[in-house]
Parts: C-alpha cells; structure tokens; sequence
C-alpha cells in the first residue's frame, strides 16, 4: 500500500502539473491588477513558483511531518477540508454501495433462475441501459421529477437551508440523503445484477447440477448447497471491485445535488489547480479501493473454507 500511494500522489502531482489550468491565474483571477512582484509573492506563499521536482520534493518532506498542506480553493488546511467533507461523503458512498449489492445480488439471482422469462428480459433491459446512462443524468432525471415535480425531496444540499447546525436533525440529514443514494444506486445496480445472473445460469447448466437433481435433492437444497454458494465468492469480487466507479460516480452525484462532500470538493480543486487537495483526495480514494479489496481477500476465507485450507498448505 505504501508503494501504492507513492506512485498516486506522484502521478497525481505530475498530471496536476501538467494540466493547462494554472493555480495562480485561477487564484487571483484572469482580469486581476496585480503587479508582477505581487504575482511572485502569491506564487512564493503558495509554493507554486519551482520546478515540478522541487514542488514534489516540498510536498513530500511536508507529508513526512504529516503535513498535507493547505488547499488553495478553500483557504483551510487539506486535512480539516477533508474532515468535513469525507463524513458526508462515507455515509453516502456506503448507503449506495450497500443497497445496489444486496439488492443487485438477490435481483440476479432471480433473473437467473427464471431466465428466457418477461421479468428476466426486463431486468437486463432496463440494466443495460442504465450501464449506457452517466451518473450525472440520471441525477437530474431524479431531480426534475422527485424534487421539481413532484416535490416529495429537496432539490439538494446535506442541510435545510437556513437552519443553525444545532437545529439540524438526523431525519433531516436522512431526507437530504434519499436522492443522492438512490441516484449512486441505481447508477451502481446494472453490474452486480447482469453478473450474479449469468453466474446463476452458468451453474443451472452445469452437470452437477444435473447430478444433484437425479440425486433427488429439491430447488431449495440445490440453492442453498450449489448456487448461493458459488455465486456468492465472485457476487463478493464484483461487489468489493464496484469501490474505484463509486468513488467517481459519487462526484458527479455530488455536484448534482449541491452535496458537500469529497466529490464537489474534487471538481472545485480540480478546476482552480489546487495540487494539496487534488493529491491528498487520490490518496483517499486509493486507500478506499485498496481497503475493499482486502475485506474482499479475507472475505473469501470466510465463504470459502477451501481456500483457507489451501492457505494452510
């Protein structure tokens, strides 16, 4: 993981520093007075006037203080930017994720044992075209007609505006959240249901299956014994893997619904260059997708004792 996040934070750095947006000029302003002196100044607080190496160099003597430096859109220090927006953001990340998992599995499996059915020819319809449709559009889809239309939620933010945060309760938190989980999850659904349901197929039509119906064993035994069980490791792989498009499709939900969280602090540092909390968010994000795989790795232990019987070999 160490390894990881060095070449994150190094590639980050570097497509940062590549890319055509200068933090200075997005910083001041592109009509800005400011002499050329004052300019230098800016640069020189900022840390922005040194070689690519040298600013990299810079970042990560301050890392090893752990020091993640100080965002330049938000004036604050990366770490207490990241404090506020990442709890807003783990909630909605894990709600979503949780929801199109469980729901996308069971939704598979039956799709599975009733292929070639109306049901089954519906669902990989209305999957696959949601595998065609951005996370963004399907975010103004639900807000035009849930929160314009027929204004059951609100059009967007975490809070009611207007209240004082001692005023804010959890049902009101709650009632901010529907429509972004429910944007990221059916956003999320398509894969997890398509693959569980080939999964179920691909195991009806093997031969043990076979063997285990002459055996006598009846539809709730075979899928209790044989397809759960062998759906599960790799509905698990899917599920665990599904963390990298989470983490983007919850930017662009976020910025639909006005969300505050990591997702819009990412497209606001990304469009004013703000290098600290651009790098310190892809680090996040790589600890998150790392962690899920791990969970997954010994997840498969747990629903597999086979494999931790190899590894006891």
């Amino acid at each position: 993981m160490v390894l990881l996040l060095f070449l994150v934070s190094f590639f980050a750095f570097l497509l940062i520093a590549k890319s055509p947006i200068d933090p200075l000029t997005s910083y001041i302003g592109t009509n800005s007075t400011l002499s050329a002196e004052a300019k230098e100044e800016i640069a020189e607080h900022w840390g922005l006037n040194g070689t690519v190496t040298e600013r990299y160099g810079a970042w990560v003597k301050n890392l090893l203080h752990g020091d993640l430096g100080t965002s330049i859109t938000y004036k604050k220090a990366v770490t207490t930017v990241i404090k506020e927006r990442f709890a807003n953001s783990i909630v909605l990340m894990m709600l979503a994720w949780a929801i199109s998992g469980v729901l996308g599995f069971f939704l598979g499996v039956l799709a599975g044992l009733h292929q070639g059915s109306v049901f089954d020819r519906i669902l990989k319809l209305f999957c696959l075209a949601l595998k065609s449709a951005p996370t963004f559009w399907l975010g103004i889809l639900f807000l035009v007609i849930f929160a314009v239309k027929l204004s059951w939620f609100p059009i967007g933010m975490a809070v009611p505006m207007g209240k004082l945060a001692s005023e804010v309760t959890i049902a009101d938190r709650i009632y901010h959240l529907v429509l972004p989980v429910i944007t990221l999850s059916v956003a999320s659904i398509s894969e997890p249901v398509l693959y569980t349901r080939q999964r179920v197929v691909e195991i009806l039509n093997s031969d043990f299956i076979l063997y285990a119906r002459t055996r006598g064993e009846n539809p709730r035994q075979i899928m209790r014994l044989h397809i759960l069980r062998n759906v599960m490791l790799p509905a698990v792989t899917v599920q665990f893997a599904s963390f990298s498009e989470l983490f983007g499709g919850m930017a662009l939900a976020e910025n639909v619904f006005a969300y505050p969280g990591i997702g819009t602090a990412t497209t606001a540092a990304a469009l004013s260059g703000d290098a600290p909390l651009l790098i310190a968010i892809a680090m996040i994000s790589a600890v998150f997708v790392f962690t899920g795989n791990l969970i997954a790795n010994i997840l498969y232990g747990v629903l597999d004792p086979r494999i931790r019987e190899g590894e006891r070999k």
